[in-house]
């Protein structure tokens, strides 16, 4: 039953933008695999899927590509579509970003695996990052240096 599901809701995404889980909910109900929000949360998780833009702006669920240097060449676009404003406090910082983008924004920032990053924590366009104390300055300047590149 899980791994069918599983399979669905990746077909789905391919075939459709889905925003949000409610939709994904509907779109598996309608498939005849219905599930509870728990589920389908737990299954967006193990699947992998993370947010990007499509065709008409929005966030939409995508699978991850299998190519990992495919990821790291999407980071810079990611962040050029959907970064706003970036600002630092002690070793917070807060980014804001286009409205239901920040955890597309978090997953690139999770991606990139630099070590000063200790962790993020995304709303729909706000991201709490924790870097460490010393190295908040170094982590603004990588951010506005891929921004510059793009």
């Amino acid at each position: 039953m899980k791994p069918d599901r599983q399979k669905k809701i990746l077909d789905l995404i391919k075939k459709f933008e889905i925003e949000t889980q409610e939709e994904l909910a509907q779109r598996l109900h309608e498939a005849g695999h219905g599930a509870a929000q728990s589920t389908i949360s737990r299954d967006i998780r193990e699947l992998n899927l993370r947010k990007a833009v499509g065709s008409q702006g929005k966030a939409v669920y995508v699978s991850p590509p299998e190519n990992s240097q495919h990821i790291d060449n999407q980071y810079p676009g990611i962040l050029r579509d959907a970064f706003v404003s970036a600002d630092a406090s002690g070793n917070l910082l807060v980014i804001r970003t286009a409205s239901g983008m920040a955890m597309a924004v978090a997953a690139v920032l999770d991606g990139l695996k630099w070590k000063e990053i200790l962790g993020c924590i995304a709303g729909d366009d706000t991201i709490f990052c924790v870097v460490k104390e010393e190295d908040s300055q170094i982590v603004m300047e990588r951010l506005h240096a891929i921004l510059e590149s793009v």
